[in-house]
């Protein structure tokens, strides 16, 4: 799994006046949480971009003053007004500890509907999971092929032996629908069958 490096130091200073003067610098603060303390670091706003800004699930390996932290991303928060990252929660990884994680959902395979004239249709990117630290992915990969027009693969649907999946399980995740081509098609045809009958 793609893991982000991201050093910083232990924050010393809080407090409003001390977190204004951090971002006038363009260092972000972070609390890491899920360990035997809380631990409460800055580093700069650079470091986080590539853990921040991409839809996929990647680790954190978090640098402070010689000590290493392995990290998810828990929470992020940006400031209302310029929209830049102002605070970031991760969460830990201790091994015989269970976390709770979003996994993106990559659907594999071409689905019999959408071979049909169909148009595969996702709705939902992501599956909220608790699992051990060592069963994370960057995935969770989902067959899509035996789907056919009209039909849906819910959340209960998604099997995984180490994974517990913690959504509702009657939601949908992915449908085959049928596309504007193959209403028309469907519509022509039902209006051509009287007329051919009527000539016979």
């Amino acid at each position: 799994m793609k893991t982000i490096t991201i050093e910083g130091q232990l924050r010393t200073e809080f407090g409003k006046s001390a977190t204004r003067q951090l971002r006038s610098q363009e260092l972000v603060p972070g609390v890491i949480y899920g360990g035997a303390e809380e631990i409460n670091f800055v580093a700069p706003a650079k470091a986080f971009k590539a853990l921040v800004y991409t839809p996929s699930f990647q680790l954190a390996e978090v640098q402070l003053n010689g000590t290493t932290y392995r990290c998810i991303l828990k929470d992020l928060q940006f400031d209302k007004v310029s929209d830049q990252l102002i605070h970031v929660d991760l969460l830990e990884l201790v091994e015989d500890k269970k976390v709770v994680a979003s996994i993106p959902l990559k659907y594999v395979g071409v689905a019999s509907g959408v071979k049909a004239g169909g148009r595969l249709v996702s709705k939902m990117k992501t599956l909220k999971i608790k699992t051990y630290p060592k069963h994370l992915k960057e995935q969770i990969e989902v067959n899509v092929e035996k789907l056919e027009i009209g039909e849906n693969l819910r959340v209960e649907d998604v099997k995984d032996e180490n994974y517990e999946i913690m959504n509702s399980p009657r939601i949908p995740i992915v449908s085959v629908v049928t596309t504007r081509a193959l209403r028309q098609e469907e519509a022509a045809a039902t209006t051509d069958a009287p007329a051919k009958a009527a000539k016979k």
